[in-house]
């Protein structure tokens, strides 16, 4: 009978302890999140002028404001209403879940262009080039290669090549 009483407590606490984290920021790819989609995944952003927050509330801080529509940011967090997003040059806000779209894009964060070739090959002939900072519609992704279009233009990079496109958590 002693040993009950101490297990209630110890049980109620890892109650009370799940309980206050089910409301809170989620960020681990194996627990599940409000929203039921894996984080970290990719986005865009919605709109031509979002809000980037310090914290996931409009009463936190207003840190900039996001003037590109279509700028793919990648969501390392999220409550049901907030996502926490890091965007091509490295910077981790807040936004509004409306302001983002599911739809992937990329964008070439190097100085130089990229080459967008015929084939996923390294070998193939170059199609087009994707100029600095410049955005690309995200077609899919096979074997280490992404398809991908842009002004008309169309071809494949290899995976990672353009933000975007990487698995792992961009932002720390």
């Amino acid at each position: 009978m002693v040993g009950a009483k101490l297990r209630a407590p110890k049980r109620l606490a890892l109650v009370l302890l799940a309980a206050l984290t089910v409301g809170g920021p989620v960020a681990a790819a194996d627990r599940p999140t409000p929203s039921g989609l894996p984080v970290p995944r990719w986005v865009t952003l919605k709109f031509d002028k979002v809000n980037a927050r310090k914290g996931p509330g409009d009463d936190h801080r207003l840190l900039w404001v996001y003037r590109a529509r279509g700028l793919p940011v990648q969501v390392v967090a999220e409550t049901a209403e907030w996502r926490r997003v890091c965007d091509p040059d490295g910077g981790l806000a807040w936004v509004h879940k409306r302001t983002t779209d599911g739809r992937r894009a990329l964008m070439n964060v190097k100085p130089q262009p990229v080459a967008l070739r015929r084939k996923p090959k390294p070998t193939a002939k170059v199609g087009a080039y994707l100029n600095s900072r410049a955005l690309a519609a995200l077609v899919r992704c096979d074997k280490g290669w992404c398809r991908v279009r842009a002004e008309g233009a169309s071809g494949w990079v290899r995976e990672g090549e353009l933000w975007g496109t990487a698995s792992r958590p961009q932002c720390r």
